[in-house]
């Protein structure tokens, strides 16, 4: 990113970064000599990078990577290695003979995004959203007495994740899917209806876990 706290870098500032990375510890002397330009020219430059803390200067050696380019790399790195299981939340869950009554009241009292649906043996079988919910009882006259799974979407049509994939894998299959959320499953994948829900990823998930890594960087 080239924009540190509304502070859109320069080129020559970028470049500066790049160098004093995969030279530190380098004067300013040498900084010059690599940018083909004058060490006073690049005065203004290395002052405001010290300033926003991605550099730090010591007399008489030289220049090194500040503690917010070092806070950014580790974050970086923290999301290289997360795994869904590292962000994921408790699943709510409803039986799919429960009746649609039944999970308005669930999905309410658990303050859930979502229902995932199972059955009698615990294995997953599919998800209920409040907009399934809504759409199945508008209009009808028994909409309590309903069961779920006349509601929720079902198995193999539903996207799902495992705790152990890589987190990105879970925000590329949001976004091309335009997922709010996603059912972390595990167990074997074949037949489906072998998985057992164990969690549940959703972008309320993913940002609480970001301003998480944004809280240590700081502290």
């Amino acid at each position: 990113m080239n924009e540190v706290v509304g502070i859109t870098l320069t080129a020559r500032q970028v470049e500066i970064l790049k160098l004093v990375k995969l030279h530190a510890p380098i004067t300013g002397d040498q900084l010059a000599e690599m940018l083909g330009t004058g060490k006073p020219t690049l005065r203004a430059d290395l002052s405001l990078l010290v300033m926003l803390r991605l550099l730090e200067a010591k007399p008489r050696v030289g220049y090194f990577p500040g503690t917010a380019a070092q806070g950014r790399e580790q974050v970086l790195k923290r999301w290289e290695d997360a795994c869904v299981k590292d962000v994921q939340g408790l699943p709510i869950s409803v039986a799919e003979t429960a009746s649609v009554h039944d999970a308005v009241i669930t999905l309410f009292m658990g303050n859930a995004e979502v229902l995932t649906v199972v059955d009698e043996n615990r294995h997953f079988v599919g998800v209920v959203t409040p907009k399934d919910l809504l759409k199945i009882t508008l209009g009808s006259s028994n909409a309590a007495s309903i069961p779920v799974s006349m509601a929720m979407s079902r198995l193999p049509a539903i996207a799902a994740v495992q705790a152990d994939q890589p987190l990105m894998d879970a925000v590329k299959k949001m976004l091309v899917q335009e997922l709010d959320g996603l059912p972390v499953v595990s167990g074997e994948e074949q037949p489906a209806n072998r998985y057992e829900v164990v969690g549940w990823i959703s972008k309320t998930n993913i940002l609480r876990w970001m301003m998480e890594l944004e809280s240590d960087r700081q502290g």
